[in-house]
């Protein structure tokens, strides 16, 4: 059959005619055509909008079979438009928007579109939903929403709006919904709020909203759930609001009120939930609130309450959550408490509370969370603690709790103990047969005895196990212990434990190994081999033997072995020198002998490394002896002596040139360069060609090549002589200052006028050049925690303290391992010193004795961790976001976390985990520095992530 050269064209045209036609008759399908023509649809959800060729016009809306659009019964008008979390972006015009004169419903939210909201949306008058939440739509909130008479539900939450809160939306007298949260709304709510006459949900958290509460709130006769904290109100709450009397869930959290919490919030007889918690509220929590017997959640953590937690609570039968942590409330706990029979979680740490805990605490109720950490706390654990069936995390550290651990001994729900620093004894009775899903177990720093229970291989699901500082305990290490399949951290220093080290058969989690101070015996298994994640091994003090394993040494991700005080002997294995994570090695007091490996990583470790083996020698040690005849020697000191004459006058010509008469230069090497002197130094200066343009206290590096081929990242300071001293032994304080997450300074080079400070050239880069690059959970995790634990060391292993000054993401630098360490630290310090704007501190953190500018250093750097830990989980998107996240609800703020990092329900671990860190970081970034907690206790806090190794 032949087909017409011109049939093609014209059966197109006939098509294209007839989808003209067919939409001029529905216009309604048109309206939404253009609509998506005009945003962009990134995962082409709404891929089916669009006519089928071929039908002809019969009266129906052809977009009623479209996703996301519902018509009536008859397919003739739509009624209603959801197109939530179909992946749109761009701007809504609104331009279409006339034609649907009777839209019931619009649901844009979850989506990424920007602009200003479109008036034409007033137009739709039958509107009784609008949902435009999870946007990023900004401007002011514009005027007209009073075209909307019929309109119930407004939810805005999550956009970008600015300016005032909207007054237009108090004449809409069938409102029963406002959600107008996590925006950037400012100014005051009006009081005209207060005249709502249908509204029953108010939502106004997380904006910059300011002035005082209006009292007017209490005339909301009809609303149940009130939400208006995270933002910066001055003043208190107004008694007012216990006129509320349908109110059943109100949240006034992170708002910045003070004052007391007014005690008529009693009459708010119908509330179940009511948040008050980071604030500065002051005086003693009113006893009237036992009136309030519908209560089940109760958070008045973190703020400046004192006195005793009221007997009348007692009355609260359905109180589920007690938060009253981070405050300053003393007494002790009610024995009323331990009768109510809702009570799931209990939260007191951090206060000053006294006495023992309620002995049937735990046996009425189905207790879940207790803590009741860092208070005074005495006696022993209730009895009853684990009654309920459903304990998973129990919290007692840093109290002076005694007794033993047998009301534990069945608590098979348990997933998280903390009992560390306290003063508990006997033998642990744990059963780790029947602890299933036990994660994570501290009961360090007590006096138990017995051993460590030879059942602990049975607790398959455990990462962290610490009876560190037990010196009583003594035993064994079980045989099977290293088998266990998810264990990260082993600590158990100081514990008298004997015996020989069990076989590493499958130790592939293991990351840390703490067994100093004990009394050990035999040699270190080759089977060592296997626990290729090992990262610190500390068998320090211990009555070890035999030789130090090559496979010990040969393990990929190996950074801190102390092997000091044993009986080792042999020699040390060269695969030592050839590791690309060792930071610290010490075999010093052994019984070890042979040459040092002169790999210079080994050379670098210092003298002190290798002390107390008398057969040892070489580099950083004393030369090892060889036998050389008369007439070779007098010519090696011939030639020797001609060189050394050579190179004096070449350095002596250079310095004169280079240097003029700036006083001699000295060389303070620390580790990393100890057979180099100044001149040395002055040398690979003088080949470098932007060293002279380096700008001094800038900050700025400087690559310079060593005699060796070492390259070291140079710094350079100008001082007067008056200086020196003072900036010299600051300098040497750094220098000192080992840890393997801080960069190493390696040395300084100077005279009376100039420094030049010598580092570590690390060869991976800094986290501000890799925050934007998309990395697994397990990574941020090492990442912050490795960041923790060099501030940590800084701020509480050093003596003094240093702060590092200067806490931000291109100051932690990325090792061989990609393991972080914090470069810059104590710089700005050293800067201050040399200008003559700050006296030398003489204490650690925590002792209270240190001046008020090393003091507020200390706490800005916790600060800076805290908005370190955001651009982190944000990939770089936050920065600087210590404010903004103050001022938004948890919720909200949990919620974009989850989003950046794709943490779903399916992975409730890695959601937990997020928690924590989040909550970490909003206890870091309090805008009060007494509020935040000490990086060691931030440390803790973070101690029981999948990424931690101590």
């Amino acid at each position: 059959m032949e087909i017409s050269p011109w049939s093609l064209p014209f059966n197109l045209l006939f098509t294209s005619m007839l989808i003209v036609v067919v939409l001029a008759a529905d216009p309604y399908s048109k309206a939404l055509l253009s609509l998506k023509s005009q945003i962009i649809d990134g995962s082409n959800s709404l891929d089916d909008w669009k006519v089928p060729p071929g039908e002809t016009p019969s009266g129906k809306v052809h977009a009623c079979s479209w996703s996301g659009v519902k018509c009536n019964k008859n397919s003739t008008i739509v009624v209603g438009l959801n197109l939530c979390m179909k992946n749109l972006a761009g701007e809504l015009l609104g331009n279409q928007l006339s034609v649907f004169t009777e839209l019931v419903e619009l649901n844009v939210s979850q989506n990424a579109f920007s602009g200003e909201l479109p008036v034409e949306i007033f137009n739709l008058s039958k509107l009784t939903t609008l949902d435009i939440s999870g946007n990023n739509f900004s401007g002011r909130f514009p005027n007209g929403i009073t075209g909307l008479k019929k309109l119930v539900v407004l939810d805005a939450l999550s956009n970008s709006f600015s300016g005032p809160l909207p007054v237009e939306v108090t004449e809409l007298e069938s409102l029963k919904v406002l959600n107008l949260a996590g925006s950037y709304f400012d100014g005051e709510i009006p009081s005209s709020y207060g005249s709502f006459k249908s509204l029953e949900y108010l939502h106004l958290a997380g904006n910059s909203l300011t002035g005082k509460i209006p009292p007017e709130l209490g005339k909301l006769k009809t609303v149940t759930h009130m939400e208006i904290g995270y933002n910066f109100y001055e003043g208190s709450i107004p008694w007012q609001l216990s006129n509320m009397t349908e109110l059943q869930y109100l949240d006034i959290a992170g708002a910045n009120l003070s004052g007391s919490i007014p005690k008529q919030l009693c009459n708010l007889t119908k509330l179940e939930s009511l948040f008050l918690f980071r604030n500065q509220f002051m005086g003693s929590i009113p006893w009237e609130f036992s009136q309030m017997v519908s209560l089940i959640n109760l958070d008045l953590s973190d703020n400046l309450i004192s006195g005793p937690i009221p007997e009348s609570f007692g009355e609260l039968k359905k109180l589920k959550l007690l938060s009253l942590m981070f405050n300053e409330m003393n007494g002790t706990v009610p024995d009323t408490i331990a009768e109510l029979p809702s009570m799931e979680t209990l939260f007191i740490w951090n206060n000053f509370f006294t006495g023992s805990l309620p002995e049937n605490l735990g046996r009425h109720s189905r207790l879940r969370w207790l803590d009741v950490s860092n208070n005074s706390f005495i006696g022993s654990i209730p009895p009853g603690v684990c009654a309920g069936g459903e304990l998973f995390k129990l919290m007692l550290f840093s109290n002076n709790f005694t007794g033993n651990l047998s009301a534990l001994s069945n608590c098979s729900s348990l997933v998280r103990i903390r009992v560390e620093d306290n003063s508990f004894s006997g033998e642990i009775p744990l059963n780790f047969s029947h602890l299933h899903g036990i994660r994570y177990i501290d009961l360090s720093g007590n006096t138990f005895t017995g051993g460590i229970p030879a059942d602990i291989s049975k607790a398959l699901k455990l990462q962290y196990f610490s009876v560190s500082n037990n010196p009583e305990l003594g035993g064994t290490i079980p045989w099977k212990t290293w088998s266990l399949p998810f264990l990260q951290n082993f600590s158990a220093s100081f514990c008298n434990i004997s015996g020989n080290l069990p076989p590493f058969r499958s130790c592939r989690s293991l990351v840390v190994v703490e067994l100093q101070k004990n009394t050990i015996s035999g040699s270190i298994p080759n089977s060592i081999s296997n626990c290729q994640s090992l990262e610190i091994i500390n068998l320090a003090r211990n009555h070890l033997s035999d030789h130090i394993p090559k496979e010990l040494a040969s393990l990929p991700a190996l950074g801190v072995v102390d092997l000091s005080h044993n009986d080792f002997s042999g020699s040390i294995p060269a695969e030592f020198g050839k590791s690309s994570s060792l930071v610290l090695l010490n075999v010093s007091f052994n019984d070890i002998s042979g040459t040092i490996p002169s790999h210079k990583l080994l050379q670098s470790m210092g003298s002190s490394a290798y002390a107390g083996n008398p057969k040892l020698c070489g580099a950083p040690l004393q030369s090892c002896s060889t036998a050389i005849d008369g007439k070779k020697l007098r010519l090696i000191l011939l030639i020797s002596a001609g060189v050394v004459i050579l190179i004096a006058a070449t350095v002596s010509l250079l310095i004169r040139l280079q240097k003029g008469s700036k006083g001699q230069w000295k060389m303070n090497s620390f580790i990393g360069i100890p057979q180099f002197t100044a001149n040395d130094v002055l040398r690979s200066f003088n080949a470098t060609d932007s060293m002279e343009e380096l700008p001094p206290f800038s900050g700025a590096f400087c690559k310079a090549v060593l005699p060796t081929g070492i390259t070291v990242l140079v710094k350079k300071l100008e001082w007067e002589p008056k200086r020196v001293k003072i900036a010299s032994e600051f300098i040497t304080q750094l220098g000192n200052s080992r840890h393997m997450n801080l960069i190493r300074l390696l040395g300084f080079c100077y005279n009376n006028q100039l420094t030049y400070l010598l580092y570590d050239c690390l060869p991976n880069g800094n986290l501000a050049e890799k925050l934007r690059m998309q990395r697994d959970w397990g990574m941020k995790c090492r990442i912050i925690i490795g960041i923790a634990k060099g501030l940590c060391f800084l701020h509480h292993d050093c003596n003094p303290a240093i702060p590092h000054g200067d806490l931000k993401s291109s100051n932690v630098m990325f090792d061989d391992n990609f393991e972080p360490r914090l470069a810059d630290f104590g710089f700005k310090h050293l800067i201050q010193l040399i200008k003559g704007t700050v006296p030398a501190t003489s204490s650690t953190l925590g002792t209270g004795e240190f001046n008020d500018a090393i003091k507020d250093e200390l706490y800005k750097d916790i600060y800076d961790f805290g908005e370190l830990i955001l651009e982190i989980l944000t990939n770089g998107k936050v920065i600087k976001g210590g404010a903004s996240i103050q001022s938004k609800p948890k919720d909200v703020v949990l919620r974009e976390m989850y989003d950046e990092n794709e943490a779903g329900s399916t992975n409730s671990l890695q959601e937990d985990e997020m928690k924590q860190v989040v909550d970490v970081a909003l206890l870091c970034t309090k805008s009060r520095a007494v509020d935040r907690p000490s990086i060691e206790d931030a440390l803790k806090l973070l101690s029981g992530l999948k990424a931690n190794g101590k």
